[in-house]
């Protein structure tokens, strides 16, 4: 089924495109494979990051939208993405950047277009685990920038998992989310130290 994905705001797709025509940020963004890449270069794919500051013990908390990321195409694959945020101007470019999260958000899409149900995609950041998901919300009119997890949506772990969490395989929240409640809940107290009485 194909894949619903939410339109950025025209002013973060337009600051990455300005600096994608800059040889100045091309050449001091930390990408080697951006630098060298042959041909043009486009922004495809805009993703809202949403992050989970916190998981409590019941349940999930809101999430907050902490910018849009555009997978930059060279050819016939993503050779680095793109990062935007929020500021009191408005949306703005931040930085390039590549590394495991780019190829692996790259093959979640392919994945989750494969799926009977169409999903509008977004990528949901766990800083507590260093986990980054692709979230896949069933309601395809959403706005991308608002909402949380619901127990209908799937979350797709992208690699590198954290230990013990298969990475690329599609979880229902409602199977997923109690295994980062345990993950990130810490364990409590055995009870009080005991001190030594003073002798009678």
């Amino acid at each position: 089924m194909p894949l619903h994905v939410p339109p950025a705001p025209a002013p973060a797709l337009r600051s990455v495109l300005t600096a994608l025509g800059s040889p100045t940020a091309v050449r001091e963004a930390r990408t080697p494979s951006l630098r060298a890449a042959q041909g043009p270069t486009t922004p495809e794919l805009p993703l809202p990051v949403h992050v989970l500051d916190r998981i409590t013990a019941q349940g999930l908390s809101a999430t907050r939208l902490a910018g849009w990321r555009f997978l930059i195409r060279c050819g016939d694959r993503a050779v680095a993405a793109a990062e935007t945020m929020l500021t009191p101007d408005g949306w703005a470019f931040s930085h390039f950047f590549e590394g495991p999260y780019v190829a692996s958000t790259e093959r979640a899409l392919h994945q989750a277009e494969a799926l009977q149900q169409p999903y509008q995609a977004r990528l949901l950041s766990v800083p507590g685990l260093y986990m980054l998901t692709l979230w896949l919300h069933g309601d395809l009119t959403a706005d991308g920038a608002e909402g949380h997890p619901v127990g209908t949506d799937l979350l797709v772990p992208l690699a590198p998992a954290p230990p013990g969490i298969p990475a690329h395989r599609p979880f229902p929240v409602t199977e997923l989310l109690p295994v980062l409640t345990h993950r990130a809940t810490p364990l409590p107290l055995l009870g009080p130290p005991v001190l030594d009485s003073p002798a009678a």
